[in-house]
Protein backbone atom coordinates (compact mmCIF):
# COMPACT_ATOMS: atom_id res chain seq x y z
CA UNK A 1 0.00 0.00 0.00
CA UNK A 2 1.24 2.78 -1.23
CA UNK A 3 1.47 5.99 0.88
CA UNK A 4 -0.93 8.06 -1.42
CA UNK A 5 -3.27 5.23 -0.50
CA UNK A 6 -3.24 5.85 3.16
CA UNK A 7 -3.91 9.74 2.17
CA UNK A 8 -7.07 9.19 0.44
CA UNK A 9 -7.94 6.98 2.97
CA UNK A 10 -7.69 9.23 5.84
CA UNK A 11 -9.56 11.72 3.23
CA UNK A 12 -12.53 9.57 2.66
CA UNK A 13 -12.23 9.44 6.78
CA UNK A 14 -12.72 12.81 7.27
CA UNK A 15 -15.25 13.07 4.90
CA UNK A 16 -17.15 10.76 6.58
CA UNK A 17 -16.79 12.54 9.81
CA UNK A 18 -17.56 15.57 8.07
CA UNK A 19 -20.72 14.22 6.94
CA UNK A 20 -21.79 13.18 10.40
CA UNK A 21 -21.34 16.73 11.81
CA UNK A 22 -23.42 18.51 8.48
CA UNK A 23 -26.21 15.52 9.21
CA UNK A 24 -26.08 16.27 13.10
CA UNK A 25 -26.13 20.07 12.89
CA UNK A 26 -29.24 19.97 10.69
CA UNK A 27 -30.79 17.82 12.94
CA UNK A 28 -30.19 19.30 16.27
CA UNK A 29 -30.65 22.84 15.24
CA UNK A 30 -34.17 22.10 13.77
CA UNK A 31 -35.15 20.07 16.70
CA UNK A 32 -34.05 22.30 19.57
CA UNK A 33 -36.84 24.07 21.35
CA UNK A 34 -36.10 27.61 21.34
CA UNK A 35 -37.90 28.64 24.77
CA UNK A 36 -34.80 26.33 26.16
CA UNK A 37 -32.35 28.22 23.93
CA UNK A 38 -33.67 31.55 24.79
CA UNK A 39 -33.87 30.81 28.61
CA UNK A 40 -29.67 29.50 28.28
CA UNK A 41 -29.24 32.40 26.34
CA UNK A 42 -30.37 34.82 28.95
CA UNK A 43 -28.45 32.96 31.36
CA UNK A 44 -25.31 34.05 29.76
CA UNK A 45 -24.57 31.20 27.93
CA UNK A 46 -22.58 32.45 24.07
CA UNK A 47 -23.13 29.30 22.57
CA UNK A 48 -26.76 29.54 23.07
CA UNK A 49 -26.93 32.98 21.66
CA UNK A 50 -25.47 31.92 18.41
CA UNK A 51 -28.15 29.55 17.57
CA UNK A 52 -30.43 31.35 18.40
CA UNK A 53 -28.58 33.80 15.92
CA UNK A 54 -28.38 30.97 13.18
CA UNK A 55 -31.63 29.67 13.34
CA UNK A 56 -33.70 33.02 13.28
CA UNK A 57 -32.68 32.50 8.97
CA UNK A 58 -33.17 28.87 9.56
CA UNK A 59 -33.70 28.20 5.62
CA UNK A 60 -30.40 29.87 4.52
CA UNK A 61 -28.48 28.04 7.76
CA UNK A 62 -30.68 24.19 6.32
CA UNK A 63 -28.96 25.35 2.75
CA UNK A 64 -25.62 25.74 3.88
CA UNK A 65 -25.51 22.75 5.59
CA UNK A 66 -27.30 20.30 2.85
CA UNK A 67 -24.77 21.75 0.57
CA UNK A 68 -21.83 20.99 2.65
CA UNK A 69 -23.41 17.57 3.18
CA UNK A 70 -23.63 16.61 -0.31
CA UNK A 71 -20.51 18.34 -1.40
CA UNK A 72 -18.37 15.75 1.54
CA UNK A 73 -20.93 12.96 0.61
CA UNK A 74 -19.95 12.75 -2.97
CA UNK A 75 -16.49 13.64 -2.61
CA UNK A 76 -16.07 10.86 -0.15
CA UNK A 77 -17.89 8.70 -2.92
CA UNK A 78 -15.77 9.55 -5.34
CA UNK A 79 -12.28 8.94 -3.46
CA UNK A 80 -13.67 5.66 -2.81
CA UNK A 81 -14.63 4.09 -5.71
CA UNK A 82 -11.13 5.54 -7.30
CA UNK A 83 -9.48 3.32 -4.51
CA UNK A 84 -11.79 0.33 -5.21
CA UNK A 85 -10.99 0.45 -8.86
CA UNK A 86 -7.34 0.42 -8.23
CA UNK A 87 -7.71 -2.58 -5.75
CA UNK A 88 -10.77 -4.60 -7.76
CA UNK A 89 -10.75 -3.00 -11.05
CA UNK A 90 -13.97 -2.57 -12.69
CA UNK A 91 -16.10 -4.56 -9.84
CA UNK A 92 -14.66 -1.72 -7.71
CA UNK A 93 -17.36 0.83 -9.09
CA UNK A 94 -20.12 -2.16 -7.23
CA UNK A 95 -18.13 -2.55 -4.28
CA UNK A 96 -17.87 1.39 -3.61
CA UNK A 97 -21.12 1.95 -4.11
CA UNK A 98 -22.05 -0.64 -1.48
CA UNK A 99 -19.76 0.32 1.25
CA UNK A 100 -20.24 3.81 0.89
CA UNK A 101 -23.81 3.74 1.11
CA UNK A 102 -23.57 1.27 4.41
CA UNK A 103 -20.88 3.39 5.71
CA UNK A 104 -22.64 6.99 4.70
CA UNK A 105 -26.31 5.91 6.21
CA UNK A 106 -24.96 4.32 9.54
CA UNK A 107 -22.39 6.96 10.16
CA UNK A 108 -23.32 9.68 8.51
CA UNK A 109 -27.21 9.96 8.91
CA UNK A 110 -28.74 7.41 11.67
CA UNK A 111 -26.12 8.22 13.80
CA UNK A 112 -25.77 11.43 14.28
CA UNK A 113 -29.62 12.02 13.79
CA UNK A 114 -30.29 9.64 16.18
CA UNK A 115 -27.74 11.63 18.78
CA UNK A 116 -29.46 15.10 17.77
CA UNK A 117 -32.92 13.60 18.21
CA UNK A 118 -32.16 12.65 21.97
CA UNK A 119 -30.39 15.41 23.22
CA UNK A 120 -30.64 18.37 20.44
CA UNK A 121 -30.16 21.31 22.72
CA UNK A 122 -27.07 19.80 24.10
CA UNK A 123 -26.20 19.05 20.74
CA UNK A 124 -26.88 21.89 18.74
CA UNK A 125 -24.62 23.90 21.71
CA UNK A 126 -21.83 21.71 20.86
CA UNK A 127 -21.93 22.30 17.13
CA UNK A 128 -22.98 25.60 17.04
CA UNK A 129 -18.79 27.26 16.30
CA UNK A 130 -19.34 24.31 13.21
CA UNK A 131 -22.46 25.77 11.98
CA UNK A 132 -21.10 29.34 12.15
CA UNK A 133 -17.79 28.20 9.52
CA UNK A 134 -21.01 26.83 7.45
CA UNK A 135 -22.94 29.70 6.86
CA UNK A 136 -20.03 32.11 6.53
CA UNK A 137 -18.87 29.14 3.32
CA UNK A 138 -21.89 28.35 2.13
CA UNK A 139 -24.51 30.96 3.47
CA UNK A 140 -24.24 33.13 -0.28
CA UNK A 141 -24.73 30.19 -2.47
CA UNK A 142 -27.45 28.95 -0.20
CA UNK A 143 -29.38 32.52 -0.16
CA UNK A 144 -29.18 32.56 -3.92
CA UNK A 145 -30.71 28.09 -4.40
CA UNK A 146 -33.38 29.56 -2.03
CA UNK A 147 -34.20 32.19 -4.12
CA UNK A 148 -34.41 30.25 -7.28
CA UNK A 149 -36.12 27.40 -5.23
CA UNK A 150 -38.72 29.82 -4.29
CA UNK A 151 -39.87 31.26 -7.52
CA UNK A 152 -39.42 28.24 -8.99
CA UNK A 153 -42.61 27.10 -6.61
CA UNK A 154 -44.31 30.13 -7.21
CA UNK A 155 -44.97 28.83 -10.50
CA UNK A 156 -46.92 26.16 -9.09
CA UNK A 157 -49.09 28.80 -6.51
CA UNK A 158 -46.59 27.80 -3.69
CA UNK A 159 -45.88 30.68 -1.60
CA UNK A 160 -42.54 30.48 0.50
CA UNK A 161 -41.45 34.12 0.41
CA UNK A 162 -42.58 34.66 4.50
CA UNK A 163 -41.69 32.51 7.00
CA UNK A 164 -44.85 32.26 8.86
CA UNK A 165 -45.60 29.24 10.82
CA UNK A 166 -49.03 27.24 10.13
CA UNK A 167 -49.56 27.08 13.74
CA UNK A 168 -50.47 30.11 15.97
CA UNK A 169 -48.83 31.01 19.39
CA UNK A 170 -51.91 29.49 21.60
CA UNK A 171 -51.88 25.95 19.16
CA UNK A 172 -48.22 25.40 19.78
CA UNK A 173 -47.93 25.65 23.27
CA UNK A 174 -51.05 23.95 23.59
CA UNK A 175 -50.26 21.29 21.43
CA UNK A 176 -46.57 20.88 23.39
CA UNK A 177 -48.45 20.91 26.64
CA UNK A 178 -50.59 18.30 25.04
CA UNK A 179 -48.10 16.04 24.29
CA UNK A 180 -46.29 16.86 27.54
CA UNK A 181 -49.53 15.73 29.24
CA UNK A 182 -49.42 12.65 27.01
CA UNK A 183 -45.73 11.32 27.97
CA UNK A 184 -46.20 11.58 31.83
CA UNK A 185 -44.41 15.36 31.82
CA UNK A 186 -47.28 17.22 32.72
CA UNK A 187 -50.05 16.28 35.06
CA UNK A 188 -54.01 16.97 33.84
CA UNK A 189 -54.60 19.72 36.31
CA UNK A 190 -51.54 21.72 35.01
CA UNK A 191 -52.55 20.81 31.55
CA UNK A 192 -56.25 21.85 32.16
CA UNK A 193 -55.02 25.38 33.58
CA UNK A 194 -52.70 25.96 30.57
CA UNK A 195 -55.63 24.90 28.28
CA UNK A 196 -58.05 27.84 30.08
CA UNK A 197 -55.27 29.97 29.82
CA UNK A 198 -55.16 29.82 26.07
CA UNK A 199 -58.83 29.61 25.71
CA UNK A 200 -59.56 32.83 27.38
CA UNK A 201 -58.99 34.86 23.71
CA UNK A 202 -61.24 32.46 22.08
CA UNK A 203 -64.11 32.62 24.80
CA UNK A 204 -66.77 35.15 25.61
CA UNK A 205 -67.84 36.96 28.61
CA UNK A 206 -71.94 35.00 27.18
CA UNK A 207 -70.51 31.66 28.02
CA UNK A 208 -69.30 31.30 31.70
CA UNK A 209 -71.89 34.26 32.99
CA UNK A 210 -74.34 33.65 35.56
CA UNK A 211 -77.54 33.68 33.29
CA UNK A 212 -80.31 36.69 34.69
CA UNK A 213 -82.51 33.40 35.44
CA UNK A 214 -79.82 32.43 38.03
CA UNK A 215 -78.96 35.92 39.43
CA UNK A 216 -79.51 36.51 43.05
CA UNK A 217 -80.67 40.29 43.45
CA UNK A 218 -82.60 42.49 45.54
CA UNK A 219 -85.36 45.07 45.11
CA UNK A 220 -84.31 48.54 46.04
CA UNK A 221 -87.84 49.37 46.96
CA UNK A 222 -88.20 46.38 49.99
CA UNK A 223 -87.71 47.70 53.14
CA UNK A 224 -84.40 48.24 54.88
CA UNK A 225 -84.48 45.47 57.22
CA UNK A 226 -85.40 42.83 54.18
CA UNK A 227 -83.16 43.99 52.30
CA UNK A 228 -80.07 43.59 54.59
CA UNK A 229 -81.29 40.20 55.87
CA UNK A 230 -81.03 39.21 52.77
CA UNK A 231 -77.51 40.04 51.52
CA UNK A 232 -76.59 39.43 55.04
CA UNK A 233 -77.75 35.81 54.63
CA UNK A 234 -76.24 35.65 50.96
CA UNK A 235 -73.55 33.32 49.87
CA UNK A 236 -72.77 36.16 47.68
CA UNK A 237 -69.96 39.21 48.48
CA UNK A 238 -72.26 41.10 45.99
CA UNK A 239 -75.43 41.44 44.77
CA UNK A 240 -77.14 43.72 42.24
CA UNK A 241 -80.04 45.99 43.01
CA UNK A 242 -83.22 46.40 41.21
CA UNK A 243 -85.67 49.04 40.96
CA UNK A 244 -89.13 48.62 39.35
CA UNK A 245 -87.70 45.56 36.93
CA UNK A 246 -85.68 43.02 37.68
CA UNK A 247 -83.58 43.90 34.64
CA UNK A 248 -83.23 47.62 35.51
CA UNK A 249 -80.07 47.47 37.88
CA UNK A 250 -79.30 50.67 39.01
CA UNK A 251 -76.63 49.11 41.41
CA UNK A 252 -74.39 46.70 43.20
CA UNK A 253 -74.28 46.40 47.18
CA UNK A 254 -71.23 44.47 48.49
CA UNK A 255 -71.20 42.90 51.98
CA UNK A 256 -68.48 44.86 53.35
CA UNK A 257 -69.90 48.59 52.75
CA UNK A 258 -73.47 47.32 53.82
CA UNK A 259 -71.70 46.09 57.36
CA UNK A 260 -69.78 49.76 57.40
CA UNK A 261 -72.69 51.51 57.37
CA UNK A 262 -74.69 49.68 59.66
CA UNK A 263 -71.92 50.47 62.27
CA UNK A 264 -72.57 54.28 61.19
CA UNK A 265 -76.02 54.31 62.71
CA UNK A 266 -76.12 52.30 65.22
CA UNK A 267 -76.63 48.69 63.49
CA UNK A 268 -79.97 49.88 63.24
CA UNK A 269 -81.19 48.32 59.34
CA UNK A 270 -84.18 50.66 59.16
CA UNK A 271 -82.02 53.48 59.21
CA UNK A 272 -79.88 52.10 55.89
CA UNK A 273 -80.47 53.93 52.82
CA UNK A 274 -79.80 51.06 50.10
CA UNK A 275 -78.89 53.52 47.43
CA UNK A 276 -76.40 55.37 49.20
CA UNK A 277 -74.69 52.25 49.91
CA UNK A 278 -74.83 50.87 46.44
CA UNK A 279 -72.10 51.39 44.00
CA UNK A 280 -72.82 52.75 40.32
CA UNK A 281 -73.51 49.10 38.15
CA UNK A 282 -70.52 48.42 35.38
CA UNK A 283 -72.19 47.08 32.65
CA UNK A 284 -69.99 44.90 29.74
CA UNK A 285 -71.41 43.58 26.16
CA UNK A 286 -72.02 40.07 26.28
CA UNK A 287 -69.62 40.00 23.50
CA UNK A 288 -66.33 40.75 24.98
CA UNK A 289 -63.86 38.15 25.19
CA UNK A 290 -62.74 36.73 28.58
CA UNK A 291 -59.39 37.95 27.71
CA UNK A 292 -60.20 41.36 27.23
CA UNK A 293 -62.71 41.34 30.65
CA UNK A 294 -59.77 40.43 32.76
CA UNK A 295 -57.85 42.75 31.61
CA UNK A 296 -60.30 45.07 32.00
CA UNK A 297 -60.84 44.03 35.64
CA UNK A 298 -57.13 44.45 36.67
CA UNK A 299 -57.41 47.86 35.20
CA UNK A 300 -60.07 48.78 36.85
CA UNK A 301 -59.58 47.40 39.91
CA UNK A 302 -63.23 45.82 39.48
CA UNK A 303 -64.74 42.15 40.40
CA UNK A 304 -68.15 42.28 38.99
CA UNK A 305 -69.93 43.40 35.67
CA UNK A 306 -73.26 42.84 34.51
CA UNK A 307 -73.87 41.64 31.26
CA UNK A 308 -76.22 42.85 28.57
CA UNK A 309 -76.92 42.25 24.81
CA UNK A 310 -76.68 44.31 21.62
CA UNK A 311 -80.02 45.54 23.25
CA UNK A 312 -79.07 46.76 26.04
CA UNK A 313 -81.09 44.37 27.98
CA UNK A 314 -79.79 42.55 31.19
CA UNK A 315 -78.11 39.03 30.40
CA UNK A 316 -76.28 37.87 33.66
CA UNK A 317 -73.62 39.00 35.82
CA UNK A 318 -69.88 38.12 35.42
CA UNK A 319 -67.09 38.50 38.43
CA UNK A 320 -63.53 38.04 38.14
CA UNK A 321 -63.86 34.93 39.90
CA UNK A 322 -65.73 33.57 37.42
CA UNK A 323 -62.81 34.21 34.66
CA UNK A 324 -60.15 32.92 37.19
CA UNK A 325 -61.79 29.59 37.46
CA UNK A 326 -61.70 29.21 33.90
CA UNK A 327 -58.14 29.05 34.48
CA UNK A 328 -57.29 27.26 37.95
CA UNK A 329 -60.62 25.09 37.85
CA UNK A 330 -64.08 25.75 40.90
CA UNK A 331 -63.00 27.75 43.39
CA UNK A 332 -64.73 26.97 46.89
CA UNK A 333 -64.56 28.33 50.27
CA UNK A 334 -66.67 28.05 53.74
CA UNK A 335 -69.00 30.54 52.49
CA UNK A 336 -69.95 28.73 48.88
CA UNK A 337 -73.26 26.25 48.33
CA UNK A 338 -72.23 23.27 47.42
CA UNK A 339 -74.48 22.34 44.19
CA UNK A 340 -74.37 19.04 42.90
CA UNK A 341 -74.41 19.15 39.05
CA UNK A 342 -72.49 16.38 38.08
CA UNK A 343 -73.05 12.77 39.81
CA UNK A 344 -71.40 9.59 38.82
CA UNK A 345 -73.86 6.64 39.40
CA UNK A 346 -73.05 2.87 40.29
CA UNK A 347 -73.63 1.95 36.92
CA UNK A 348 -71.15 4.32 35.21
CA UNK A 349 -73.32 6.68 33.98
CA UNK A 350 -73.48 10.15 34.60
CA UNK A 351 -76.27 12.58 35.99
CA UNK A 352 -75.70 15.98 34.80
CA UNK A 353 -78.21 19.11 35.54
CA UNK A 354 -79.17 20.39 32.54
CA UNK A 355 -77.48 23.94 33.76
CA UNK A 356 -73.79 22.65 33.80
CA UNK A 357 -71.88 24.46 31.24
CA UNK A 358 -69.82 21.95 28.66
CA UNK A 359 -66.70 23.33 29.68
CA UNK A 360 -66.66 22.16 33.47
CA UNK A 361 -67.78 18.68 32.59
CA UNK A 362 -65.42 18.35 29.69
CA UNK A 363 -62.40 19.12 32.17
CA UNK A 364 -64.09 17.25 35.19
CA UNK A 365 -64.23 13.93 33.29
CA UNK A 366 -61.71 14.43 30.45
CA UNK A 367 -64.25 14.38 27.90
CA UNK A 368 -64.17 16.34 24.31
CA UNK A 369 -67.80 17.75 24.10
CA UNK A 370 -67.98 20.35 21.67
CA UNK A 371 -68.75 23.62 23.16
CA UNK A 372 -69.24 26.05 19.82
CA UNK A 373 -72.62 25.69 19.65
CA UNK A 374 -74.26 25.64 23.00
CA UNK A 375 -72.70 26.25 26.44
CA UNK A 376 -74.88 24.29 29.06
CA UNK A 377 -75.51 20.26 28.30
CA UNK A 378 -78.77 21.22 28.34
CA UNK A 379 -78.18 23.11 25.32
CA UNK A 380 -76.02 20.47 23.60
CA UNK A 381 -78.73 18.31 23.26
CA UNK A 382 -81.51 20.83 22.47
CA UNK A 383 -79.28 21.97 19.43
CA UNK A 384 -78.22 18.51 18.18
CA UNK A 385 -81.98 17.51 18.06
CA UNK A 386 -83.28 21.21 16.73
CA UNK A 387 -86.08 20.52 19.22
CA UNK A 388 -86.95 19.81 22.92
CA UNK A 389 -86.93 16.39 23.93
CA UNK A 390 -89.57 15.00 25.93
CA UNK A 391 -88.84 13.09 29.45
CA UNK A 392 -87.50 9.68 28.57
CA UNK A 393 -86.14 10.58 24.95
CA UNK A 394 -83.03 9.26 24.65
CA UNK A 395 -80.01 10.65 21.84
CA UNK A 396 -76.89 9.67 20.56
CA UNK A 397 -74.20 11.74 19.43
CA UNK A 398 -70.24 12.77 19.95
CA UNK A 399 -69.36 9.15 21.65
CA UNK A 400 -71.98 9.61 24.54
CA UNK A 401 -75.74 8.57 24.80
CA UNK A 402 -78.22 11.18 26.03
CA UNK A 403 -81.32 10.37 28.11
CA UNK A 404 -83.41 13.23 28.69
CA UNK A 405 -84.68 12.12 32.73
CA UNK A 406 -86.40 15.88 33.70
CA UNK A 407 -88.13 18.43 32.36
CA UNK A 408 -89.68 21.87 33.30
CA UNK A 409 -91.68 23.28 30.47
CA UNK A 410 -89.18 24.28 28.06
CA UNK A 411 -85.94 23.49 29.80
CA UNK A 412 -84.14 20.22 30.33
CA UNK A 413 -83.59 20.30 33.68
CA UNK A 414 -81.51 16.66 33.86
CA UNK A 415 -79.58 14.19 31.80
CA UNK A 416 -78.07 11.19 31.96
CA UNK A 417 -75.37 10.37 29.82
CA UNK A 418 -73.13 7.02 28.83
CA UNK A 419 -71.25 6.16 26.49
CA UNK A 420 -72.63 5.04 23.72
CA UNK A 421 -71.13 1.56 23.10
CA UNK A 422 -72.69 0.82 26.65
CA UNK A 423 -76.18 1.79 25.65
Amino acid sequence: MTPEFWMTVGGILCLIFLSFLFSGTETGMTASSRARLHALSVGGNARAKLVESLIERKDRLIGALLIGNNLVNILASALATSVLLDLFGQSGVVYATILMTVVIVVFSEILPKSWALARPEPFALFVAPFARVVVVLFGALSSTVNWFVRGFLSLFGLNLSSDVSMLSAHEELRGAVAVLHREGAVIKQDRDRMGGLLDLHELEVSDIMVHRTNMRSINADDPPEVLVREILLSSHTRMPVWKGASDNIVGVVHAKDLLRALHEVGNEPSRIDIMKVASKPWFVPDTTSLLDQLNAFLRRKAHFAIVVDEYGEVEGLVTLEDIIEEIVGDIADEHDVDVQGVKQEADGSVVVDGSVPIRDLNRALDWKLPDEEATTIAGLVIHETQSIPNERQAFTFHGKRFIVMKRDKNRITRIRIRPADEA
